[in-house]
């Protein structure tokens, strides 16, 4: 059984579309707007498998797709139930074996029972049902509380993820217990620990997804603060000093890039959690969540520099942070031959 990393060939992205009865519904045309904007973008390099609660919405966003030029032949749709859109966190962790893909299906459950989560939980089983992936080998249902978000893998067994997000999903559990569950149903060699890090605005405590992201087996890159100022500096630079202590299993150390630090966003008073570390990664591209600041420029430059066979393509997130997530959390990768097109 293998993990692929991201950077894997994929078949698809699978998104869920905003509307009305999502908590999108107070800024939906702004919202909307980005989800066009990623729509395009992947559908430049491959296909994208779109969410829709019903017909109608269909026939709505293949309007505005159509409008913005994507072309119709990259997209397909899915009439599932959903309570909302984060779905790198709801939709399926998929494992390559022998004999097709087993799709590991882990409780979701609203970040710690934050958020009403039971339409989403049912998602990877709903999907399955509706025919819309294809070469399964198993749906396997896993009663353990984990989003996508929350780890990291580089395909070669290793798994980056963070104490204080896996600690608040399962307190009453040693680290030691937490890392033989993600060894086992994920089918890792070892887990790399993160204690320090985490970005204000983030309802997900601290997924690894906002802070720290491989970019192949012996490069990590991360999000940095280098404001004095700032009150994420001392942490951010204390997750900084882990990650070059971190080793691979050769006994090398990382190349660790720092992404740039974005000016603070304010939103009636409450600080978005704007994280360059949040990106996508496709066939032949990186989407990147870009927030309308001199920053922008720079975390292109970095990840240009980490992912140097492959575009920079940024994606405007800033209506994302308003509901405390950004670009990656609301993508999941399938990999190449999972879309039933």
């Amino acid at each position: 059984m293998h993990f692929p990393a991201e950077w894997t060939a994929q078949s698809a992205v699978l998104i869920a579309w905003p509307h009305a009865e999502t908590d999108w519904a107070p800024r939906l045309p702004q919202v909307e707007a980005t989800y066009v904007a990623l729509a395009g973008a992947v559908c430049r390099f491959e296909n994208l498998l779109i969410c829709v609660p019903d017909a109608n919405l269909e026939s709505r966003v293949r309007g505005m797709l159509a409008e913005a030029g994507v072309p119709e032949e990259r997209l397909h749709f899915a009439h599932v139930a959903y309570d909302d859109t984060w779905l790198r966190d709801s939709g399926p962790i998929s494992l390559n074996s022998p004999n097709g893909f087993v799709l590991l299906d882990f409780h979701f459950t609203g970040w710690g029972g934050k958020f009403e989560a039971g339409s989403d939980d049912a998602l990877v089983g709903n999907l399955l049902k509706l025919g819309r992936l294809n070469n399964v080998a198993a749906h396997q249902r896993i009663e353990f509380a984990l989003e996508g978000g929350g780890i990291e893998t580089d395909g070669e067994g290793t798994l980056l993820t963070t104490w204080h997000c896996l600690h608040e999903r399962h307190p009453t559990l040693s680290r030691e217990a937490l890392t033989d569950a993600l060894k086992t149903h994920l089918h890792q060699d070892r887990v790399l620990w993160l204690n320090h890090g985490y970005l204000e605005g983030d309802d997900t405590d601290a997924h690894i997804d906002t802070l720290a992201r491989f970019a192949g087996p012996s490069r990590i890159v991360y999000q940095n603060c280098d404001d004095a100022s700032d009150s994420h500096f001392a942490p951010l630079q204390a997750m900084a000093s882990e990650l070059h202590a971190l080793r691979r299993k050769d006994g090398q150390a990382y190349e660790c890039l720092p992404l740039p630090w974005p000016q603070p966003i304010l939103d009636e008073g409450r600080r978005l959690a704007a994280s360059y570390a949040n990106f996508l990664i496709i066939n032949g591209a990186v989407l990147m969540p870009a927030y309308d600041d001199p920053a922008d420029a720079q975390a292109i430059d970095v990840l240009a520099r980490a992912f140097p066979d492959r575009e920079i393509v940024p994606i405007p997130c800033r209506p994302l942070i308003w509901q405390n997530g950004s670009l990656h959390c609301i993508t999941m990768q399938l990999p190449e031959g999972l879309l039933n097109a």
